[in-house]
């Protein structure tokens, strides 16, 4: 009987991981839990602490006698439960070693091969020019008003951006455009070092203080699929998380930063230039003394 339930949790701990391995979407989801829960852990600490210490007492002799119980299965049959685990677990590690992205039949997916050397071709071509800007209402609707105000004084300038950044996201978006059909639109470029620290404060569209984003530095933008005349937010809504996640994808293959893998604050729309960003905040340190 030990036996049999040791197996068990091996097996669905195996399959766990072969999911969180092969699926981004799984992993967010996973990443966003653990952050509620933490968050939420964080604010009851104290109380649950208290508790604790109470249970302690009865509760670990028992812990104590299950676990000594659990220890020797696990020590009489570890070449078996070994073994069985790496049954399990090569084969997904192999197929993420031999493709970059998974898609597994009933699961839709794009094909980004052509997408990424269209990428590269236009990097390599001639200079890439900005798209003319969307009317200014598109940046003032009562939802972006109600709901991400910071968006309405944005700096939208291009020429205000690294140049190297620049180009990289002028061809995603040229990407985007010509093989899915999927305007995209600069919501916000660069940001001043107050306007910075005054987002931090609010802390909905950042967590980074003032000269420690790379919008300071011209090395990061933020952007939005437009639909119908406006901009898209809701990742529950299938059209659009398929629009952020292959900007973000493109992104990467053009050796960008995105903010949609971050786990302490989800930002889909923001790409950077990480290392070019790492290297002016160490010059900035490095000029202040």
């Amino acid at each position: 009987m030990t036996l049999f339930v040791v197996l068990l949790a091996f097996f669905a701990t195996a399959c766990v991981l072969s999911w969180l391995l092969l699926f981004d979407g799984a992993r967010d989801g996973v990443a966003a839990w653990f952050a509620r829960v933490w968050t939420r852990t964080a604010r009851t600490g104290a109380s649950t602490s208290r508790r604790l210490a109470r249970g302690l007492g009865a509760g670990g002799r028992v812990a104590a006698g299950g676990g000594s119980t659990l220890l020797d299965g696990l020590r009489r049959h570890r070449w078996l439960l070994l073994g069985s685990l790496l049954l399990l677990v090569l084969p997904p590690l192999l197929v993420l070693g031999l493709r970059q992205r998974v898609v597994l039949p009933g699961f839709d997916g794009d094909d980004l091969a052509e997408s990424q050397t269209m990428v590269a071709g236009l990097l390599r071509g001639e200079r890439l020019v900005p798209p003319p800007p969307p009317p200014p209402a598109v940046f003032t609707t009562r939802e972006i008003r109600e709901e991400r105000p910071e968006i309405v004084t944005a700096d939208r300038r291009w020429d205000h951006l690294d140049a190297a950044l620049q180009q990289r996201v002028l061809a995603i978006y040229q990407v985007m455009r010509s093989q899915y059909g999927i305007e995209m639109v600069l919501v916000e470029g660069y940001r001043s070092p107050e306007r910075q620290a005054e987002l931090a404060r609010e802390g909905r569209a950042t967590l980074a203080g003032a000269w420690s984003s790379c919008h300071q530095y011209g090395l990061a933008l933020d952007s939005a699929p437009m639909r119908d005349g406006k901009l898209q937010w809701d990742m529950g809504d299938a059209w659009t998380r398929r629009a952020y996640f292959l900007y973000g994808e493109l992104a990467e293959q053009a050796g960008l930063t995105w903010g949609g893998r971050w786990t302490r604050l989800k930002d889909y729309v923001h790409v950077e230039s990480t290392r070019s960003c790492r290297e002016a905040r160490a010059a900035r340190r490095a000029a202040d003394g």
